[in-house]
């Protein structure tokens, strides 16, 4: 017989994260806790315990993971979070504690798309002017010095400003989404955008640039995802991962 809850840590940051801790929260004998990076300024916080901050590495996260007594840990962080993946990875191994990656799916091409893949940023800019002189980028803050020495203009839009260089002829758009299809289709329209910059992130709250982009003809320059680390479980179902969580 368990003598107390069972205690969860979830890495998050997210919309699945924030669903997670939600639908745990409300669970008999479950204790979350859910942490956050801190590069948002004002993050939508999740229901239950909230940590704000870094841990300090692998060997932080380890003697946090054990501190706190924690008996399961999912990571639910942003998917390009590979840094946090992978320090969870390796220390959640080192003593033992289970770790399930919570990741929404993947965005895929359809009929109209014009999709450039590249691996990583440094790729993106080296391609983009290829592609076209005005350039809309979405990644977000972090990132965006890839681009600071690139030729072309640039409409930069993040939730937070940077905090590094960025390319000298640009604007910033400071905006969170979620963003409609037509919202998207006018901005393009309106900054003369001729080629779109994203990261492969997933999910529906920021996919309407895509299809504005299929609608007006933009190519867009597609980065891809980081892959989980090898034996590392996953699932990109918040039921799976509650499930995980209960009878793991």
């Amino acid at each position: 017989m368990r003598s107390r809850s069972r205690r969860v840590l979830v890495l998050g940051g997210t919309r699945e994260a924030r669903t997670l801790a939600s639908r745990l929260d409300s669970e008999p004998g479950v204790e979350v806790i859910s942490s956050l990076a801190g590069r948002v300024r004002e993050p939508v916080l999740p229901v239950g315990q909230v940590r704000v901050g870094g841990f300090g590495g692998i060997d932080g996260l380890v003697h946090w993971l054990r501190d706190n007594e924690i008996d399961a840990v999912v990571d639910a962080t942003h998917p390009f979070a590979a840094r946090i993946t992978a320090n969870a990875a390796a220390a959640t191994a080192w003593i033992g504690v289970p770790l399930l990656v919570l990741r929404r799916p993947e965005w895929v091409p359809g009929p109209g798309d014009d999709w450039h893949v590249v691996p990583d940023l440094v790729a993106a800019a080296e391609s983009v002017t290829e592609l076209g002189e005005r350039v809309f980028l979405t990644i977000g803050r972090q990132g965006v010095d890839a681009f600071a020495d690139a030729s072309g203009w640039f409409l930069i839009r993040a939730i937070d400003p940077p905090e590094v260089r960025m390319p000298e002829r640009s604007e910033l758009l400071l905006a969170r989404g979620p963003f409609t299809v037509d919202d998207e289709a006018a901005l393009m329209r309106r900054y003369r955008i001729d080629v779109l910059v994203t990261k492969n992130s997933g999910g529906a709250l920021t996919s309407a640039k895509l299809a504005a982009a299929r609608r007006l003809g933009v190519p867009v320059v597609m980065v891809a995802r980081t892959p989980i680390p090898d034996g590392v479980a996953s699932t990109t179902d918040p039921d799976v991962a509650v499930d995980w969580v209960l009878h793991d």
